[in-house]
């Protein structure tokens, strides 16, 4: 009697995402390695910053003048105490400003990333899709955008919106009004490749298919189009990343972003420069290291993320 061979073993979906083309091109990169181990180590160290700052620097009543202008890794002076990266001209660890700064950097650049790419896909898909004036109108105004550079739109858009909000309610509301600000100014990129990626995929036979079966416009952008122009989106909301948090930076350090009670790193960086020609360097240095390293893993990150994902490429 002939024996009976056991059937394969059907490989798990962990195995065979560990085996595939994406995650063998990240572990033979060493720059996407790199680059996305600092990345989580900093979000990590941002969302955990409660746990892992030794102080809490916004806490009014856990402050001491008395250690401020402290050299890093030398006892204070006064109060014999040390500190990492030193304190700042109100007695702040600087460790701990840096963890609780990088939190409200990366969570302005993330929503405002989230909000140019949904704002920006939409538009895109309608554009593409629906063609006629309405294609017409939504791109002429992102060719209009696209004539002034991004951090003028944003400060334009930040000064507006602060202007109509009420006095009282200003500090509150200005990172909201911060990732208003750079979402706007964001979202033409995300709308101009979705548009092109539409208008390739509108005449493909699958889309034809689904209007000869009477599907709606919304359900043929949303269910057939949108998953298949999602990729070159990805790789742009990565990039964009990287830009959004800089540009946060760069209008906190301006003074028109993020309010003294919540400080970014930006806002770090503002408050350093003032005491960087009066020796206190440190003020300047750790924070601005930091927001080096940050937008420089992203966008290296998302620079490899684009050439795994161009089929060109592979």
């Amino acid at each position: 009697m002939a024996e009976i061979s056991p059937s394969p073993v059907e490989p798990s979906r962990l195995r065979r995402a560990f085996d595939s083309d994406f995650a063998y091109k990240f572990r033979t990169s060493p720059v996407a390695v790199v680059s996305a181990t600092v990345v989580l180590l900093m979000v990590l160290s941002a969302v955990f910053a409660p746990l892992i700052a030794p102080y809490n620097p916004f806490d009014p009543g856990s402050l001491n003048l008395m250690n401020g202008f402290s050299k890093p890794m030398e006892p204070n002076a006064f109060t014999g105490d040390t500190f990492w990266l030193g304190t700042d001209d109100q007695g702040r660890d600087v460790f701990s400003t840096i963890l609780y700064g990088m939190r409200i950097s990366l969570f302005v650049g993330a929503a405002a990333v989230l909000f140019a790419m949904v704002l920006g896909v939409t538009l895109g898909l309608i554009a593409g899709y629906l063609g006629g004036w309405t294609e017409t109108i939504i791109m002429r105004v992102a060719d209009v955008q696209l004539t002034f550079p991004a951090i003028l739109v944003a400060m334009l858009i930040f000064g507006i919106a602060k202007g109509v909000t009420p006095v009282e309610y200003r500090d509150q509301m200005a990172i909201w009004v911060l990732i208003l600000a750079i979402g706007l100014s964001d979202w033409v990129q995300f709308a101009r490749v979705v548009r092109g990626a539409t208008l390739v995929e509108k005449n493909k036979e699958y889309v034809q298919a689904a209007r000869l079966i009477g599907r709606t416009k919304a359900a043929i952008m949303l269910r057939h189009i949108l998953p298949n122009v999602l990729s070159p989106v990805l790789v742009i909301a990565t990039i964009s990343l990287a830009l959004a948090i800089i540009a946060e930076a760069t209008l906190s350090f301006l003074g028109v972003g993020a309010p003294p009670t919540q400080p970014s790193l930006g806002t770090l960086i503002r408050i350093g420069q003032g005491f960087l020609f009066s020796g206190e360097w440190w003020i300047l240095l750790f924070p601005a290291v930091t927001l080096l390293a940050l937008a420089l893993s992203v966008n290296l990150l998302g620079d490899w993320l684009r050439d795994a994902l161009n089929p060109r490429l592979r």
